[in-house]
């Protein structure tokens, strides 16, 4: 038996499938596309998730494949400066197609052995005290012998006669739309789609300064309009489509783009050769509860909300990140009463506040007059500092704090890679482990060093004698008390293990 199985994989599921082992879980991810498909419906990464691939060793993969932003417009397309001074390291977006995110997280999770299962569709799904058994149908496996799709490290095992897979957990990560979470019978609430927008990837028969032009003047009447240059040639079209479709599944047809481009800018530009044609709504939903026995959800399978602000495959690789090395620990066996059930608690208010902040950004985004005077009045606000920095702190969630009662200000926070006389902070989070960042010499982690490193080093920019970071960044105690640290360790780290000693690096 396996001890995981996550279902879907997309970038939620792929980093979930690493982060599981790095702490050696035995994971298998099922797939019912038989090869990636190749589309980009995101297209950036915002500054926590950049701080998630640096804490893991895995920025320096990225970086030379996308391109760093730090422009204004990402709260409901409101065009002020990029705020000054974040708190990170990676003040920016990055700038990388999703196809490209998934191929490199996907190189990694098979680097680190995860097993793949593609081709196969989830059709049924039951548990009991000791597992859960997951049905399996063949939706497309490739022919025996067949290459990997070009560009999936993964390529796609063979099917076989196996209908049904056994293990500890599951965890979807299979989409808005998931089969886990209504198998589950998990309640699914929010508003449904109300508008619809229409998006296509294509080339277009004018010159850059010909498209800016129009668009520019387009966007005066209509701001869920724009473009956005893809390289090679191609450009996304966003425009707001007439009404909503009957099969909202059904992508739209070029023709159909062109009339809505037309309608909207006078003009279709000429667009030719589509890459990629979908639609889009707003809804907002999210689920009930993250976990139920030993079955969780994550990703798209747990909320859907507009993609204004860019925050969705960001919302859910962060997701994936505060699960994963619990997940592991309550394999492993070592893991804290209540540790799982955490993953709930703390990620189940960040996505509530990330779909009102969508669903703020959408009324912004409005054409009605009220809704008009309300985005001119934001657009004041927004020319104070703290009110800009604000808004963007919230989409790309560097103000995530986590509820870990009273304490030191740094208590729930992620903390800022900061530079250590040896060395930077993120450098010593590779590992997925906890870390005892000591800046006093005198403390230990003695019981718990099987889970937890203790580095004494010194850091100008950090403003505490001594933290203590779980594996997903977050401090969980900060402070110079030994006994005080020691009252702490066993809520994140569980009981103590004799050890022979607890040597600082």
């Amino acid at each position: 038996m396996r001890d995981v199985i996550v279902v879907g994989a997309g970038p939620t599921g792929l980093l979930l499938a690493a982060e599981l082992r790095l702490h050696g879980v035995r994971v298998v991810v099922v797939e019912r596309e038989p090869a990636p498909t190749g589309q980009a419906r995101a297209l950036g990464l915002h500054a926590r998730s950049v701080e998630v691939l640096d804490q893991r060793g895995l920025l320096e993969r990225f970086l030379p494949l996308g391109q760093k932003y730090a422009v204004g417009g990402f709260f409901a397309g409101i065009n002020k400066p990029w705020p000054e001074r974040l708190d990170t390291a990676h003040p920016y977006v990055l700038g990388i197609p999703q196809n490209v995110t998934e191929r490199l997280l996907a190189e990694r999770a098979a680097e680190l052995g995860v097993e793949f299962r593609r081709g196969l569709e989830v059709v049924g799904l039951s548990q009991d005290a000791t597992g859960v058994s997951v049905e399996v149908a063949p939706t497309g496996a490739r022919a025996p012998g067949a290459s990997p799709a070009d560009g999936d490290p993964t390529g796609t095992a063979p099917v076989g006669d196996e209908t049904t897979l056994r293990a500890r957990y599951v965890v979807g990560c299979d989409g808005g739309r998931s089969t886990v979470r209504k198998l589950l019978g998990v309640d699914f609430p929010g508003e449904p789609a109300r508008t619809e927008t229409l998006l296509g990837e294509v080339r277009v028969a004018v010159t850059p300064e010909e498209l800016a032009a129009v668009v520019g003047e387009a966007r005066k009447s209509c701001v869920r309009f724009g473009t956005m240059p893809l390289g090679d040639g191609m450009y996304r079209l966003i425009v707001p489509a007439d009404g909503l479709a009957a099969d909202r599944s059904a992508p739209p047809t070029l023709d159909e783009l062109k009339q809505r481009v037309r309608a909207i800018a006078g003009t279709d530009f000429g667009a030719h050769s589509p890459r990629w044609l979908s639609r889009f709504g707003d809804a907002t939903r999210l689920a009930e509860r993250y976990r139920t026995g030993r079955v969780l959800l994550a990703g798209d399978a747990a909320h859907i909300h507009p993609p204004t602000g860019g925050m969705g495959l960001n919302l859910g690789l962060q997701d994936a990140f505060n699960l994963g090395w619990k997940l592991a620990a309550e394999v492993a066996g070592w893991a804290p009463d209540g540790l799982l059930d955490s993953y709930h608690a703390e990620r189940h208010p960040v996505a509530a506040a990330v779909l009102d902040n969508t669903r703020a950004q959408t009324e912004l985004l409005s054409s009605e007059p009220g809704a008009r005077a309300v985005r001119r009045l934001v657009a004041e606000l927004m020319d104070f500092d703290e009110v800009n920095r604000y808004l963007i702190e919230k989409i790309t969630a560097l103000q995530v704090r986590y509820d870990f009662g009273e304490g030191h200000p740094l208590l729930g926070r992620r903390v800022r890679d900061v530079g250590l006389g040896r060395g930077r902070l993120y450098a010593l989070l590779h590992a997925g482990r906890g870390l005892l960042l000591d800046q006093t010499g005198r403390l230990s982690v003695t019981g718990w060093a099987d889970r937890v490193d203790h580095v004494a080093d010194r850091g100008e920019e950090l403003p505490a004698p001594a933290v203590l970071l779980r594996p997903d960044g977050h401090v969980a105690w900060a402070g110079d008390d030994q006994a005080d640290l020691r009252a702490h360790l066993p809520r994140w780290f569980g009981a103590p293990v004799p050890a022979t000693a607890a040597t600082a690096v």
